[in-house]
């Protein structure tokens, strides 16, 4: 498996990549708390995007030309078993279902990046309000605080993953310092 720091190269050029489609991704999720300070375990980077529309080709193509494919498999403990290796099919399989979020495995390296496609906020609204971190001459738009507990409560309310309460209570506990 790569090293922690190769898995920020890679990323960081998906989000350069992204940036210039003009999706504005946002990092959100797990990783964004991490880059807060929580000592957060995860297995992915999460990106909210603006809807691809017209730059889903080039979409589909930034992330292929870096190593990743869609996931077209998940199992109930959320891993990819399964890709899709050919970018025209997965291009036409986004297209065709139009899905509110989709996950893209490196599968040689195990990296995982999920997009979320305006979901479920506007990803310009939470690019509004993000914060730039400068990371190996990379700029990474993470969302605010408030946006952050904000979408940490949309997915507990969704969902029952106990890691979403240590969030909740990280970020809150954040806000009253």
């Amino acid at each position: 498996m790569k090293e922690p720091t190769a898995h920020l190269d890679a990323v960081g050029s998906v989000v350069e990549a992204l940036a210039g489609l003009a999706l504005e991704p946002v990092l959100v999720g797990g990783m964004a708390l991490v880059m807060l300070g929580s000592r957060r375990v995860t297995r992915d980077f999460d990106l909210l995007i603006a809807r691809p529309g017209d730059a889903l080709g080039p979409l589909v193509d930034a992330l292929y030309d870096r190593g990743f494919e869609l996931a077209s498999r998940v199992n109930a403990e959320g891993e990819v078993t399964a890709t899709i290796t050919n970018r025209r099919v997965a291009a036409a399989r986004l297209r065709l279902d139009a899905p509110a979020s989709a996950y893209f495995l490196a599968p040689r390296s195990g990296l995982r990046v999920d997009l979320l496609f305006d979901y479920p906020l506007p990803a310009a609204a939470l690019a509004r309000r993000a914060t730039t971190f400068r990371i190996r001459a990379k700029a990474w738009r993470v969302a605010s605080e408030a946006d952050l507990l904000r979408l940490k409560k949309l997915a507990q309310a969704s969902r029952s993953s106990p890691g979403d309460a240590e969030d909740i209570a990280f970020l809150e506990a954040r806000k009253r310092r």
